[in-house]
Protein backbone atom coordinates (compact mmCIF):
# COMPACT_ATOMS: atom_id res chain seq x y z
CA UNK A 1 0.00 0.00 0.00
CA UNK A 2 1.29 3.53 -0.76
CA UNK A 3 2.37 6.02 1.90
CA UNK A 4 -0.43 7.98 3.66
CA UNK A 5 -3.04 5.30 2.85
CA UNK A 6 -5.09 5.17 6.06
CA UNK A 7 -6.83 1.96 4.89
CA UNK A 8 -3.70 0.15 6.08
CA UNK A 9 -4.04 1.36 9.67
CA UNK A 10 -6.53 -1.29 10.99
CA UNK A 11 -4.07 -3.99 9.93
CA UNK A 12 -1.18 -2.09 11.50
CA UNK A 13 -3.09 -1.79 14.80
CA UNK A 14 -3.63 -5.58 14.87
CA UNK A 15 0.08 -6.07 14.19
CA UNK A 16 1.00 -3.69 17.03
CA UNK A 17 -1.40 -5.38 19.45
CA UNK A 18 0.17 -8.78 18.78
CA UNK A 19 3.72 -7.35 19.02
CA UNK A 20 2.96 -5.78 22.41
CA UNK A 21 1.41 -9.02 23.72
CA UNK A 22 4.62 -10.85 22.77
CA UNK A 23 6.83 -7.96 24.05
CA UNK A 24 8.70 -8.18 20.75
CA UNK A 25 10.44 -4.79 20.64
CA UNK A 26 11.60 -5.07 17.05
CA UNK A 27 8.07 -5.71 15.87
CA UNK A 28 6.71 -2.96 18.14
CA UNK A 29 9.19 -0.60 16.50
CA UNK A 30 8.10 -1.77 13.04
CA UNK A 31 4.42 -1.38 13.94
CA UNK A 32 4.80 2.23 15.03
CA UNK A 33 6.95 3.03 11.99
CA UNK A 34 4.23 1.61 9.73
CA UNK A 35 1.56 3.56 11.62
CA UNK A 36 3.49 6.79 11.02
CA UNK A 37 4.08 5.84 7.37
CA UNK A 38 0.39 5.19 6.58
CA UNK A 39 -1.06 8.10 8.58
CA UNK A 40 -2.07 11.00 6.36
CA UNK A 41 -1.99 13.55 9.17
CA UNK A 42 1.38 14.96 10.23
CA UNK A 43 0.22 15.31 13.85
CA UNK A 44 -0.62 11.60 13.94
CA UNK A 45 2.75 10.77 12.37
CA UNK A 46 4.53 12.62 15.16
CA UNK A 47 2.32 10.98 17.79
CA UNK A 48 3.24 7.49 16.52
CA UNK A 49 6.92 8.40 16.29
CA UNK A 50 6.86 9.59 19.90
CA UNK A 51 5.04 6.42 21.03
CA UNK A 52 7.68 4.40 19.21
CA UNK A 53 10.49 6.03 21.22
CA UNK A 54 8.66 5.49 24.51
CA UNK A 55 7.90 1.85 23.65
CA UNK A 56 11.42 0.79 22.64
CA UNK A 57 13.37 2.57 25.41
CA UNK A 58 12.78 -0.28 27.93
CA UNK A 59 14.30 -2.75 25.44
CA UNK A 60 17.86 -1.55 26.09
CA UNK A 61 18.55 -2.19 22.40
CA UNK A 62 20.65 0.82 21.34
CA UNK A 63 20.10 0.16 17.66
CA UNK A 64 16.31 0.20 18.00
CA UNK A 65 16.37 3.25 20.28
CA UNK A 66 18.71 5.13 17.94
CA UNK A 67 16.50 4.27 14.96
CA UNK A 68 13.36 5.45 16.79
CA UNK A 69 14.90 8.83 17.66
CA UNK A 70 16.11 9.26 14.08
CA UNK A 71 12.66 8.62 12.59
CA UNK A 72 11.07 11.07 15.03
CA UNK A 73 13.64 13.68 13.96
CA UNK A 74 12.90 13.00 10.29
CA UNK A 75 9.20 13.72 10.87
CA UNK A 76 10.06 17.04 12.55
CA UNK A 77 12.36 17.85 9.64
CA UNK A 78 10.34 16.72 6.63
CA UNK A 79 6.73 17.33 7.68
CA UNK A 80 7.14 20.27 10.07
CA UNK A 81 10.44 21.88 8.93
CA UNK A 82 11.19 22.43 12.61
CA UNK A 83 14.95 22.16 12.68
CA UNK A 84 15.53 22.69 16.40
CA UNK A 85 13.46 19.72 17.64
CA UNK A 86 14.71 17.67 14.68
CA UNK A 87 18.30 18.36 15.74
CA UNK A 88 17.52 17.33 19.34
CA UNK A 89 16.19 13.96 18.13
CA UNK A 90 19.17 13.44 15.77
CA UNK A 91 21.61 14.10 18.61
CA UNK A 92 19.86 11.53 20.82
CA UNK A 93 19.98 9.06 17.92
CA UNK A 94 23.69 9.77 17.50
CA UNK A 95 24.41 9.10 21.19
CA UNK A 96 22.73 5.69 21.03
CA UNK A 97 24.38 4.78 17.71
CA UNK A 98 28.01 4.93 18.87
CA UNK A 99 28.46 1.19 19.41
CA UNK A 100 25.87 -0.30 17.05
CA UNK A 101 26.73 -2.50 14.05
CA UNK A 102 24.24 -1.02 11.55
CA UNK A 103 26.46 1.26 9.46
CA UNK A 104 23.57 2.32 7.22
CA UNK A 105 21.72 3.69 10.26
CA UNK A 106 24.89 5.42 11.53
CA UNK A 107 25.41 7.27 8.28
CA UNK A 108 21.72 8.19 7.98
CA UNK A 109 22.11 9.95 11.34
CA UNK A 110 25.30 11.70 10.19
CA UNK A 111 23.49 12.77 7.00
CA UNK A 112 20.59 14.36 8.89
CA UNK A 113 22.93 16.13 11.30
CA UNK A 114 24.62 17.57 8.23
CA UNK A 115 21.29 18.80 6.84
CA UNK A 116 20.61 20.81 10.01
CA UNK A 117 24.13 22.26 10.06
CA UNK A 118 23.70 23.27 6.42
CA UNK A 119 20.37 24.95 7.14
CA UNK A 120 21.94 26.95 9.98
CA UNK A 121 24.72 28.15 7.68
CA UNK A 122 27.58 25.95 8.95
CA UNK A 123 28.38 24.82 5.42
CA UNK A 124 32.00 23.85 6.04
CA UNK A 125 31.06 21.67 9.02
CA UNK A 126 28.12 20.16 7.13
CA UNK A 127 30.33 19.41 4.11
CA UNK A 128 32.66 17.26 6.24
CA UNK A 129 29.68 15.13 7.32
CA UNK A 130 28.38 14.76 3.75
CA UNK A 131 31.87 13.82 2.54
CA UNK A 132 31.84 10.97 5.07
CA UNK A 133 28.40 9.86 3.86
CA UNK A 134 29.40 9.91 0.18
CA UNK A 135 32.54 7.87 0.88
CA UNK A 136 30.53 5.28 2.80
CA UNK A 137 27.55 4.95 0.46
CA UNK A 138 29.67 5.00 -2.71
CA UNK A 139 31.60 1.92 -1.58
CA UNK A 140 28.35 -0.03 -1.16
CA UNK A 141 26.16 1.20 -4.02
CA UNK A 142 27.33 -1.65 -6.30
CA UNK A 143 28.71 -5.14 -5.80
CA UNK A 144 27.71 -8.59 -4.60
CA UNK A 145 25.24 -7.57 -1.89
CA UNK A 146 21.45 -7.78 -1.53
CA UNK A 147 19.57 -5.61 -4.10
CA UNK A 148 17.72 -3.80 -1.31
CA UNK A 149 21.03 -2.76 0.26
CA UNK A 150 22.32 -1.56 -3.13
CA UNK A 151 19.14 0.47 -3.60
CA UNK A 152 19.35 2.07 -0.13
CA UNK A 153 23.03 2.91 -0.52
CA UNK A 154 22.44 4.46 -3.95
CA UNK A 155 19.73 6.63 -2.45
CA UNK A 156 22.07 7.64 0.36
CA UNK A 157 24.88 8.33 -2.12
CA UNK A 158 22.90 10.62 -4.40
CA UNK A 159 21.15 12.46 -1.56
CA UNK A 160 24.52 13.10 0.10
CA UNK A 161 25.94 14.47 -3.18
CA UNK A 162 22.92 16.78 -3.45
CA UNK A 163 23.74 18.16 -0.01
CA UNK A 164 27.42 18.52 -0.98
CA UNK A 165 26.30 20.66 -3.93
CA UNK A 166 24.24 22.91 -1.62
CA UNK A 167 27.28 23.41 0.65
CA UNK A 168 29.74 24.05 -2.20
CA UNK A 169 27.34 26.56 -3.77
CA UNK A 170 26.92 28.50 -0.54
CA UNK A 171 30.69 28.46 0.01
CA UNK A 172 31.18 29.98 -3.45
CA UNK A 173 32.95 26.85 -4.78
CA UNK A 174 31.03 26.76 -8.03
CA UNK A 175 33.44 24.57 -10.00
CA UNK A 176 33.05 21.80 -7.43
CA UNK A 177 29.25 22.09 -7.36
CA UNK A 178 28.95 22.16 -11.16
CA UNK A 179 31.20 19.11 -11.45
CA UNK A 180 29.02 17.14 -9.00
CA UNK A 181 25.82 18.17 -10.80
CA UNK A 182 27.19 16.89 -14.11
CA UNK A 183 28.48 13.65 -12.54
CA UNK A 184 25.17 12.89 -10.83
CA UNK A 185 22.93 13.58 -13.83
CA UNK A 186 25.16 11.35 -15.99
CA UNK A 187 25.42 8.42 -13.55
CA UNK A 188 22.02 8.36 -11.84
CA UNK A 189 19.76 5.36 -12.65
CA UNK A 190 16.91 6.28 -14.99
CA UNK A 191 14.32 4.24 -13.06
CA UNK A 192 11.24 5.92 -11.56
CA UNK A 193 12.64 5.17 -8.08
CA UNK A 194 15.13 8.01 -8.56
CA UNK A 195 12.82 10.65 -10.07
CA UNK A 196 12.92 12.81 -6.93
CA UNK A 197 16.72 12.68 -6.76
CA UNK A 198 16.92 13.61 -10.44
CA UNK A 199 14.65 16.58 -9.69
CA UNK A 200 17.08 17.70 -6.97
CA UNK A 201 19.95 17.77 -9.46
CA UNK A 202 17.85 19.51 -12.11
CA UNK A 203 17.09 22.15 -9.48
CA UNK A 204 20.81 22.48 -8.68
CA UNK A 205 21.65 22.72 -12.38
CA UNK A 206 18.99 25.42 -12.77
CA UNK A 207 20.48 27.56 -10.00
CA UNK A 208 23.90 27.16 -11.65
CA UNK A 209 22.34 28.43 -14.89
CA UNK A 210 20.81 31.36 -13.01
CA UNK A 211 24.23 32.29 -11.66
CA UNK A 212 25.50 32.30 -15.26
CA UNK A 213 22.63 34.53 -16.44
CA UNK A 214 20.96 31.69 -18.39
CA UNK A 215 17.50 32.61 -17.24
CA UNK A 216 15.45 30.72 -19.85
CA UNK A 217 17.35 27.50 -19.05
CA UNK A 218 16.73 28.12 -15.34
CA UNK A 219 12.97 28.37 -15.88
CA UNK A 220 12.86 25.29 -18.12
CA UNK A 221 14.73 23.03 -15.67
CA UNK A 222 12.82 24.17 -12.60
CA UNK A 223 9.50 23.57 -14.32
CA UNK A 224 10.68 20.02 -15.06
CA UNK A 225 11.67 19.47 -11.42
CA UNK A 226 8.56 21.01 -9.81
CA UNK A 227 6.10 18.11 -10.38
CA UNK A 228 8.30 15.76 -8.33
CA UNK A 229 8.65 18.24 -5.47
CA UNK A 230 4.87 18.67 -5.43
CA UNK A 231 4.26 14.92 -5.62
CA UNK A 232 6.30 14.41 -2.45
CA UNK A 233 4.88 17.55 -0.82
CA UNK A 234 8.42 18.92 -0.54
CA UNK A 235 7.33 22.50 -0.01
CA UNK A 236 10.89 23.73 0.68
CA UNK A 237 12.16 22.98 -2.82
CA UNK A 238 8.79 23.84 -4.37
CA UNK A 239 9.02 27.30 -2.83
CA UNK A 240 12.70 27.56 -3.82
CA UNK A 241 11.83 26.70 -7.43
CA UNK A 242 9.00 29.26 -7.57
CA UNK A 243 11.39 31.92 -6.26
CA UNK A 244 14.10 31.29 -8.86
CA UNK A 245 11.55 31.09 -11.68
CA UNK A 246 10.28 34.47 -10.49
CA UNK A 247 13.81 35.93 -10.30
CA UNK A 248 14.53 34.63 -13.80
CA UNK A 249 11.41 36.29 -15.20
CA UNK A 250 12.38 39.44 -13.32
CA UNK A 251 15.78 39.46 -15.03
CA UNK A 252 14.08 38.82 -18.38
CA UNK A 253 11.99 41.96 -17.73
CA UNK A 254 8.77 39.90 -17.56
CA UNK A 255 7.42 41.56 -14.45
CA UNK A 256 3.90 40.09 -14.42
CA UNK A 257 5.21 36.51 -14.68
CA UNK A 258 7.76 37.23 -11.95
CA UNK A 259 5.11 38.57 -9.53
CA UNK A 260 2.93 35.52 -10.19
CA UNK A 261 5.71 33.20 -8.94
CA UNK A 262 6.74 35.45 -6.05
CA UNK A 263 3.11 35.32 -4.93
CA UNK A 264 3.22 31.49 -5.01
CA UNK A 265 6.17 31.57 -2.61
CA UNK A 266 4.06 33.65 -0.22
CA UNK A 267 1.16 31.16 -0.52
CA UNK A 268 3.45 28.37 0.69
CA UNK A 269 4.76 30.56 3.50
CA UNK A 270 1.19 31.34 4.61
CA UNK A 271 0.32 27.64 4.73
CA UNK A 272 3.52 26.19 6.19
CA UNK A 273 4.91 29.13 8.20
CA UNK A 274 8.38 28.17 7.03
CA UNK A 275 10.95 29.96 4.87
CA UNK A 276 14.66 29.55 4.18
CA UNK A 277 16.94 32.62 4.34
CA UNK A 278 17.63 32.52 0.60
CA UNK A 279 13.98 33.29 -0.15
CA UNK A 280 13.76 36.38 2.04
CA UNK A 281 14.29 38.74 -0.88
CA UNK A 282 11.08 37.32 -2.41
CA UNK A 283 9.22 39.80 -0.20
CA UNK A 284 11.56 42.65 -1.04
CA UNK A 285 10.71 42.14 -4.73
CA UNK A 286 6.96 42.14 -3.96
CA UNK A 287 7.23 45.24 -1.74
CA UNK A 288 9.22 47.12 -4.39
CA UNK A 289 6.74 46.15 -7.10
CA UNK A 290 3.64 47.29 -5.19
CA UNK A 291 5.43 50.43 -4.02
CA UNK A 292 6.22 51.26 -7.65
CA UNK A 293 2.64 50.55 -8.75
CA UNK A 294 1.29 52.58 -5.79
CA UNK A 295 -0.75 49.66 -4.46
CA UNK A 296 -0.56 50.59 -0.78
CA UNK A 297 -2.75 47.70 0.40
CA UNK A 298 -0.54 45.00 -1.12
CA UNK A 299 2.63 46.84 -0.14
CA UNK A 300 1.47 46.83 3.48
CA UNK A 301 0.48 43.16 3.33
CA UNK A 302 3.88 42.03 2.01
CA UNK A 303 5.69 44.27 4.49
CA UNK A 304 3.85 42.42 7.27
CA UNK A 305 4.70 39.09 5.65
CA UNK A 306 8.38 40.06 5.53
CA UNK A 307 8.31 40.89 9.23
CA UNK A 308 6.68 37.51 9.92
CA UNK A 309 9.36 35.77 7.85
CA UNK A 310 12.08 37.61 9.81
CA UNK A 311 10.53 36.51 13.08
CA UNK A 312 10.60 32.86 12.01
CA UNK A 313 14.15 33.11 10.66
CA UNK A 314 15.40 34.82 13.79
CA UNK A 315 13.92 32.11 15.99
CA UNK A 316 16.21 29.60 14.27
CA UNK A 317 19.06 32.01 13.60
CA UNK A 318 19.18 34.08 16.78
CA UNK A 319 22.95 33.60 16.97
CA UNK A 320 23.38 33.82 13.18
CA UNK A 321 21.32 36.95 12.50
CA UNK A 322 24.35 38.82 11.19
CA UNK A 323 24.77 36.16 8.48
CA UNK A 324 21.28 36.68 7.04
CA UNK A 325 21.45 39.21 4.19
CA UNK A 326 18.79 41.92 4.69
CA UNK A 327 18.08 44.70 2.29
CA UNK A 328 15.49 46.13 4.69
CA UNK A 329 16.23 46.86 8.33
CA UNK A 330 13.53 45.43 10.63
CA UNK A 331 12.97 48.67 12.53
CA UNK A 332 12.57 50.56 9.29
CA UNK A 333 10.03 47.97 8.14
CA UNK A 334 8.04 48.35 11.35
CA UNK A 335 8.05 52.10 10.93
CA UNK A 336 6.87 51.73 7.35
CA UNK A 337 4.09 49.40 8.47
CA UNK A 338 2.85 51.94 11.01
CA UNK A 339 3.02 54.70 8.41
CA UNK A 340 1.00 52.69 5.91
CA UNK A 341 -1.62 51.71 8.48
CA UNK A 342 -2.11 55.33 9.55
CA UNK A 343 -2.67 56.54 6.00
CA UNK A 344 -5.73 58.71 5.64
CA UNK A 345 -7.06 61.34 3.24
CA UNK A 346 -5.69 64.20 5.38
CA UNK A 347 -2.35 62.51 6.04
CA UNK A 348 -1.36 61.72 2.44
CA UNK A 349 1.35 64.37 2.14
CA UNK A 350 2.91 63.42 5.48
CA UNK A 351 2.81 59.74 4.53
CA UNK A 352 4.52 60.34 1.21
CA UNK A 353 7.29 62.25 2.98
CA UNK A 354 7.69 59.44 5.51
CA UNK A 355 7.91 56.83 2.75
CA UNK A 356 10.54 58.88 0.91
CA UNK A 357 12.61 59.22 4.09
CA UNK A 358 12.30 55.51 4.83
CA UNK A 359 13.20 54.63 1.25
CA UNK A 360 16.36 56.76 1.54
CA UNK A 361 17.18 55.03 4.83
CA UNK A 362 16.69 51.66 3.20
CA UNK A 363 19.05 52.63 0.40
CA UNK A 364 21.73 53.82 2.81
CA UNK A 365 21.39 50.69 4.95
CA UNK A 366 21.53 48.52 1.87
CA UNK A 367 24.87 49.86 0.67
CA UNK A 368 26.39 50.15 4.13
CA UNK A 369 25.20 46.68 5.03
CA UNK A 370 26.75 44.84 2.09
CA UNK A 371 28.70 42.07 3.66
CA UNK A 372 32.07 40.76 2.58
CA UNK A 373 30.50 37.45 1.66
CA UNK A 374 28.08 39.15 -0.73
CA UNK A 375 30.87 41.24 -2.29
CA UNK A 376 33.05 38.14 -2.62
CA UNK A 377 30.20 36.29 -4.33
CA UNK A 378 29.58 39.12 -6.81
CA UNK A 379 33.29 39.53 -7.48
CA UNK A 380 33.65 35.80 -8.17
CA UNK A 381 30.86 35.90 -10.76
CA UNK A 382 32.45 38.90 -12.47
CA UNK A 383 35.91 37.30 -12.30
CA UNK A 384 34.64 34.15 -14.02
CA UNK A 385 33.20 36.27 -16.83
CA UNK A 386 36.43 38.25 -17.18
CA UNK A 387 38.55 35.10 -17.27
CA UNK A 388 36.23 33.74 -19.95
CA UNK A 389 36.56 37.08 -21.77
CA UNK A 390 32.79 37.40 -21.86
CA UNK A 391 31.09 39.95 -19.66
CA UNK A 392 27.36 39.40 -19.15
CA UNK A 393 26.46 42.65 -20.85
CA UNK A 394 28.85 42.36 -23.82
CA UNK A 395 27.05 43.58 -26.92
CA UNK A 396 25.90 41.16 -29.55
CA UNK A 397 23.79 41.97 -32.56
CA UNK A 398 20.34 40.58 -31.91
CA UNK A 399 17.83 39.50 -34.50
CA UNK A 400 14.96 41.95 -34.02
CA UNK A 401 11.54 40.46 -33.29
CA UNK A 402 10.02 43.05 -35.60
CA UNK A 403 11.35 45.02 -38.54
CA UNK A 404 12.84 48.37 -37.62
CA UNK A 405 10.98 50.11 -40.41
CA UNK A 406 14.17 50.99 -42.28
CA UNK A 407 15.77 49.16 -45.15
CA UNK A 408 18.13 46.25 -44.53
CA UNK A 409 20.94 48.09 -46.33
CA UNK A 410 20.69 51.12 -44.07
CA UNK A 411 20.53 48.93 -40.95
CA UNK A 412 23.52 46.90 -42.14
CA UNK A 413 25.53 50.06 -42.84
CA UNK A 414 24.78 51.44 -39.36
CA UNK A 415 25.69 48.12 -37.72
CA UNK A 416 29.05 48.06 -39.53
CA UNK A 417 29.78 51.58 -38.28
CA UNK A 418 28.68 50.66 -34.76
CA UNK A 419 31.03 47.68 -34.74
CA UNK A 420 33.88 49.93 -35.91
CA UNK A 421 32.88 52.45 -33.23
CA UNK A 422 33.16 49.70 -30.60
CA UNK A 423 36.41 48.29 -32.00
CA UNK A 424 38.16 51.68 -31.99
CA UNK A 425 36.73 52.40 -28.50
CA UNK A 426 35.42 55.77 -29.68
CA UNK A 427 32.77 55.46 -26.97
CA UNK A 428 35.45 56.72 -24.52
CA UNK A 429 34.94 60.24 -25.85
CA UNK A 430 33.27 62.37 -23.18
CA UNK A 431 29.83 63.86 -23.75
CA UNK A 432 29.07 61.82 -26.87
CA UNK A 433 25.40 62.13 -27.84
CA UNK A 434 23.04 60.31 -30.17
CA UNK A 435 23.10 63.35 -32.45
CA UNK A 436 26.93 63.41 -32.54
CA UNK A 437 27.14 59.75 -33.39
CA UNK A 438 24.41 59.96 -36.05
CA UNK A 439 26.28 62.82 -37.77
CA UNK A 440 29.58 60.88 -37.75
CA UNK A 441 27.78 57.89 -39.30
CA UNK A 442 26.12 60.01 -41.97
CA UNK A 443 22.64 59.10 -40.82
CA UNK A 444 19.91 60.61 -38.65
CA UNK A 445 19.14 60.12 -34.96
CA UNK A 446 15.88 58.29 -35.65
CA UNK A 447 17.54 55.56 -37.74
CA UNK A 448 20.47 55.19 -35.35
CA UNK A 449 18.21 54.98 -32.29
CA UNK A 450 16.00 52.37 -33.99
CA UNK A 451 18.96 50.17 -34.96
CA UNK A 452 20.48 50.31 -31.47
CA UNK A 453 17.10 49.51 -29.89
CA UNK A 454 16.34 46.59 -32.18
CA UNK A 455 19.78 45.06 -32.81
CA UNK A 456 21.50 45.85 -29.52
CA UNK A 457 18.38 45.41 -27.45
CA UNK A 458 18.78 48.61 -25.43
CA UNK A 459 18.50 52.39 -25.45
CA UNK A 460 21.37 54.56 -26.69
CA UNK A 461 22.46 55.75 -23.22
CA UNK A 462 22.44 52.19 -21.83
CA UNK A 463 24.42 50.99 -24.84
CA UNK A 464 27.14 53.66 -24.38
CA UNK A 465 27.36 53.19 -20.61
CA UNK A 466 27.71 49.41 -20.88
CA UNK A 467 30.49 49.75 -23.48
CA UNK A 468 32.35 52.15 -21.19
CA UNK A 469 31.93 50.06 -18.03
CA UNK A 470 32.85 46.78 -19.77
CA UNK A 471 35.98 48.45 -21.15
CA UNK A 472 37.18 49.86 -17.82
CA UNK A 473 36.32 46.62 -15.97
CA UNK A 474 38.58 44.60 -18.28
CA UNK A 475 41.32 47.22 -18.01
CA UNK A 476 41.10 47.22 -14.20
CA UNK A 477 41.34 43.45 -14.06
CA UNK A 478 44.30 43.09 -16.43
CA UNK A 479 46.26 46.36 -15.94
CA UNK A 480 47.39 46.58 -12.30
CA UNK A 481 48.48 50.22 -12.73
CA UNK A 482 44.85 51.29 -12.95
CA UNK A 483 44.16 49.85 -9.49
CA UNK A 484 45.89 52.90 -8.00
CA UNK A 485 43.79 55.40 -9.96
CA UNK A 486 41.16 57.47 -8.20
CA UNK A 487 37.54 56.86 -9.06
CA UNK A 488 37.55 60.19 -10.89
CA UNK A 489 40.58 59.04 -12.89
CA UNK A 490 38.87 55.79 -13.89
CA UNK A 491 35.74 57.68 -14.91
CA UNK A 492 37.93 59.92 -17.07
CA UNK A 493 39.58 56.88 -18.70
CA UNK A 494 36.29 55.49 -19.98
CA UNK A 495 34.56 58.78 -20.81
CA UNK A 496 32.05 59.07 -17.97
CA UNK A 497 31.59 62.63 -16.78
CA UNK A 498 31.47 62.23 -13.00
CA UNK A 499 32.63 60.01 -10.15
CA UNK A 500 29.05 59.44 -8.95
CA UNK A 501 27.72 58.41 -12.37
CA UNK A 502 30.68 56.12 -12.91
CA UNK A 503 30.22 54.39 -9.55
CA UNK A 504 26.49 53.93 -10.10
CA UNK A 505 26.86 52.58 -13.65
CA UNK A 506 29.64 50.23 -12.55
CA UNK A 507 27.50 48.86 -9.73
CA UNK A 508 24.39 48.54 -11.91
CA UNK A 509 26.20 46.61 -14.64
CA UNK A 510 28.66 44.55 -12.57
CA UNK A 511 26.71 44.13 -9.32
CA UNK A 512 29.63 45.55 -7.30
CA UNK A 513 31.01 49.07 -6.75
CA UNK A 514 34.38 50.00 -8.30
CA UNK A 515 36.00 50.58 -4.88
CA UNK A 516 34.91 47.10 -3.79
CA UNK A 517 36.13 45.56 -7.05
CA UNK A 518 39.55 47.26 -6.70
CA UNK A 519 39.85 46.14 -3.07
CA UNK A 520 39.09 42.49 -3.96
CA UNK A 521 41.45 42.54 -6.97
CA UNK A 522 44.32 44.00 -4.93
CA UNK A 523 43.77 41.41 -2.20
CA UNK A 524 43.69 38.64 -4.80
CA UNK A 525 46.97 39.81 -6.37
CA UNK A 526 48.57 40.14 -2.94
CA UNK A 527 47.53 36.60 -1.97
CA UNK A 528 48.81 35.32 -5.30
CA UNK A 529 52.25 36.83 -4.65
CA UNK A 530 52.67 35.53 -1.12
Amino acid sequence: MPENNVDALPLVYNYLKKAKQEKNYKKIFQGYQDAAFYSSNKFQKLKYADSCVVSVLPSGDNELISHAYLEKGVIYYFFYKQYKPALNEYLKAYEYSKNIKDDFLKYRIIYHLGVVKSYLGYYQDALKLFNECVAHFESLKDGNIHPNLIFNNRKGYFNSIHQQIICYTNLGKFKESDSLIKLSLNTMPMSTDFKLERAYFLKSSATSDFRKFRFNETIEKLKLALPEFKRYNDFTWTSFSYFYIGKSYENLKKEKEAIEYFTKVDSIFQKQQFIIPELRSNYESLINYYNKTQNTQNELYYTKQLLSADKILNSDFQYLTNKIHKEYDTQALLEKQRSLESKSIFGTIALICAIIIIAVLFLILYYRGKREKYIKYKYKILQDKLEAKELPSDDKNLVPEQKTGISDNIAKDILIKLNEFEKKKTFRKKGITLSDLAKSFGTNTKYLSMVINEYKGKKFTTYINELRINYITRELYHDTRLLDYTIEGLAEQCGISSRQNFSEFFNEINGIRPAEFIKKRKLELKDGNT
